[in-house]
């Protein structure tokens, strides 16, 4: 069975791109078939991937099911992963979503047509509340919430817990600190703070690192050529608390 995993936060800049790029590869990296969707449509995730973002039929064929999933999947230089590449400034899906019966279900219902294809999907998504990232939510076993370690993180994490509530989904939300810095006293207090008050925060911290902004650069995952980092170590961590928590502990079949 096909473990969906969405990478989510309420806006941009605090690691969400990184993580699902990151996580995809490290799944791959264990022999799982991998798809990396990238709905954010500022297509960051397609363009580390070196995925040329542009969907054949275009997106909105896509959430229709007037077109097919398979036909716009692009391969990478990477064993076991793909990536559904983002259309470019695709932003107004929000509307063409409410004009289409079960609106809140398109995600989930892309998804099923491929379930046979891969092991893992990972789904960056568009920042913020919206139908589309509640139709992520309804389709995910598990949301991954990167957040930044600053006093404004508890409401943060609590206005996800209550967007997924809103959605009338029973998602698993983990949350995880992302541009940490360990001489920080305010970053190790909020660390405390968020473990203390959310029952699933993951033990992994991603660091703040320079590497990890060099990943635009390179337009390859950490592991791929910063393996020796701690950033990538903290990733290969993270995507193993990830992985436990899954539906079926799910295996690699190819």
């Amino acid at each position: 069975m096909t473990a969906i995993v969405g990478c989510y936060a309420l806006k941009g800049g605090v690691g969400k791109t990184s993580a699902a790029v990151n996580l995809a590869w490290q799944s791959a990296q264990d022999g799982r078939r991998t798809l990396l969707w990238d709905l954010d449509p500022q297509a960051a995730a397609s363009f580390l991937l070196q995925a040329k973002p542009k969907v054949k039929g275009g997106t909105r064929k896509l959430l229709q099911g007037t077109s097919e999933a398979r036909d716009a999947v692009k391969s990478t230089p990477y064993p076991h992963l793909d990536v559904l590449p983002a259309e470019v400034m695709y932003s107004h899906a929000d509307l063409d979503l409410d004009e289409m019966k079960k609106s809140d279900h398109r995600i989930e219902r892309v998804l099923r047509s491929m379930r046979s294809d891969y092991d893992v999907v990972v789904v960056d998504c568009p920042p913020g509340p919206s139908l589309l990232s509640a139709n992520i939510v309804h389709a995910a076993d598990l949301l991954v919430v990167p957040i930044v370690p600053s006093p404004l993180s508890l409401r943060t994490l609590d206005q996800v817990t209550d967007f997924v509530a809103s959605a009338g989904a029973s998602t698993r939300v983990m949350a995880f600190l992302s541009m940490f810095d360990q001489r920080r006293a305010l970053h190790r207090l909020v660390l405390g703070l968020v473990a203390d008050r959310y029952g699933d925060v993951a033990r992994t911290v991603v660091p703040s690192s320079a590497t990890v902004e060099r990943m635009g650069q390179r337009r390859a995952p950490l592991g791929a050529w910063a393996g020796h980092t701690a950033a990538a170590a903290a990733y290969r961590s993270l995507w193993e608390e990830v992985s436990a928590r899954l539906p079926g502990a799910v295996m690699p079949t190819g």
